[in-house]
């Protein structure tokens, strides 16, 4: 019994180094052939009072497949007092196993405006997502900035999952800060490149650390967080969604297929998903 303890406590040890020297050797990059839809990076750019920002590289792309598209970025300007919204989506992922599914957050502004940024594997030409890889540092981590036409209407009506759309319960002042820490996040991933982790730095993982910086400890260690898919259901236990419905009259208000396809082409996308 003891020689086979000597045993497995070696091949511990073998592997452990081994994952060392491997953690040492495979560092991220910020230069590798990218996907077209992933070449460039957000930047966020505060005013000296911090009042407005001003983002570069917000995308937009025309998509006429989930293959066939043409990708198109805008500049724009928001101010900070007036942002009154912030939304949380959950895209179960058809086919792939129960609790598969992406998450993102948008940011509602008085004028009508939403911005969304999602959490993602920064993909090179011809790399699909792989859970395993995604342990084994095989992709980088990005914070896509884009403009709802582009992140949400790609899931809803080109991929045509289910896509659910729910307005936060929570302060302007949490808002704020959660934009800001965000933006933050996604500048120094432009200088800082990191690698994504299927169980330790994904779309959900991350935005669960913006929220608990915020209120530390607000959203508990869960496998719900690891199985976003049900995160919703978390989010609506503790108190993040709207309780006055049951869960199952919550998704049913705010799935938003429907009005995605119906108002595919509306300039006014983002305020049509919402009636």
């Amino acid at each position: 019994m003891k020689k086979i303890l000597k045993i497995l406590l070696g091949l511990m040890g073998v592997f452990v180094l081994g994952y060392s020297i491997f953690l040492l050797l495979v560092q991220p990059s910020l230069d590798r052939n990218w996907n077209k839809d992933q070449v460039l990076m957000p930047e966020a750019i505060f005013d000296k009072d911090e009042k407005t920002v001003t983002i570069k590289n917000i995308r937009n792309i025309n998509y006429r497949s989930t293959s066939d598209f043409d990708v198109a970025y805008y500049e724009a300007t928001y101010d900070m007092d007036t942002l009154d919204s912030v939304w949380y989506m959950v895209e179960p992922f058809a086919g792939h196993g129960a609790g598969a599914a992406h998450t993102l957050v948008s940011f509602g502004f008085a004028d009508g405006r939403y911005l969304s940024i999602s959490v993602e594997i920064r993909k090179e030409v011809g790399e699909s997502f792989g859970v395993f890889r995604g342990v084994f540092r095989q992709y980088e981590l990005m914070y896509v900035i884009a403009d709802e036409r582009d992140v949400i209407k790609l899931r809803s009506n080109y991929r045509q999952d289910d896509v659910f759309l729910y307005p936060v319960v929570t302060t302007k002042e949490n808002m704020r800060t959660l934009f800001d820490s965000m933006l933050a996040r996604a500048n120094k991933l432009r200088v800082e490149p990191e690698f994504y982790n299927t169980l330790t730095s994904t779309c959900t993982t991350n935005i669960v650390s913006h929220v608990n910086e915020i209120v530390p400890g607000r959203v508990p260690l869960s496998f719900k967080v690891l199985m976003p898919a049900y995160s919703d259901e978390l989010a609506y236990r503790l108190g993040l969604l709207d309780n006055s419905l049951t869960l199952p009259e919550l998704r049913e208000r705010y799935h938003i297929n429907e009005r995605a396809l119906l108002y595919a082409d509306d300039p006014e996308f983002s305020k049509r998903i919402r009636e």
